[in-house]
């Protein structure tokens, strides 16, 4: 069993973490020195040093924890056992909760890559693999309602949640959040409809004919009856 000196450790890099969490996400990763950081926490530089040799191990110890946290929405989504299409609109639900959340900032790994650029840099290769993980998510999603074009129009997805992101800090986020919502339904209705990897011309033709039938019908749910067992 561990004793309270041993404890103390874990606590205190706890406490490292969340208070650069809060500062970074806020003020930004470059704005935020390692001396506010450490008077902040209530420890000492040693102790910092001890389980983050360098501010970029902590950096990256800051996404790693939002990867985790987003990673728990979207297994969250996915075990609530909804078909696929239902599951996504639970993914972005919850995306819309997080925006209109108090202190809502942006995407912590958008702006993570802002301030490191360099492909190179650890903290930009870990942005590119939290979402090279968010894109294959939703194209596996995508992909049990009709294969062909998932990843397209993963890509498409991902790129409204990006600008919801974005928007969601300068804007109205409950403004932003209902046309984020919209497009994603639209984007299912349009996927089930078509062959999402079809040139855009073609696909924007069809989508205009399926939203003239889903308007025509008083259909929400386009989208669903598509979706394979």
């Amino acid at each position: 069993m561990p004793t309270p000196s041993e404890g103390r450790p874990s606590e205190a890099r706890a406490r490292l973490l969340n208070t650069a969490t809060r500062l970074f996400y806020a003020q930004g990763i470059h704005a935020v020195g390692i001396d506010r950081i450490v008077a902040e926490a209530q420890v000492t530089r040693a102790t910092l040093y001890r389980h983050f040799p360098g501010k970029e191990d902590l950096v990256l110890a800051y996404l790693n924890e939002a990867d985790r946290a987003m990673r728990g929405q979207a297994d969250e989504a996915v075990t609530a056992g909804l078909p696929a299409a239902g599951t996504i609109r639970a993914l972005s639900e919850s995306i819309a909760h997080s925006i209109q959340s108090p202190g809502f900032r942006g995407c912590a790994f958008l702006n993570a890559a802002a301030e490191y650029p360099d492909p190179e840099s650890p903290v930009h290769k870990a942005v590119l693999t939290h979402r090279q993980w968010f894109l294959e998510t939703v194209t596996e999603l995508l992909a049990k309602i009709q294969e062909t074009g998932a990843e397209p129009a993963a890509r498409h997805f991902v790129m409204m949640r990006d600008g919801a992101m974005a928007a969601g800090c300068l804007f109205d986020p409950a403004l932003i959040c209902e046309t984020f919502l919209r497009g994603v339904e639209r984007l299912l209705k349009v996927y089930a409809a078509t062959d999402y990897s079809e040139p855009a011309e073609s696909i924007a033709e069809t989508g205009g004919r399926v939203a003239d039938v889903a308007d025509l019908s008083g259909a929400d749910e386009v989208g669903e009856g598509a979706e394979r067992p």
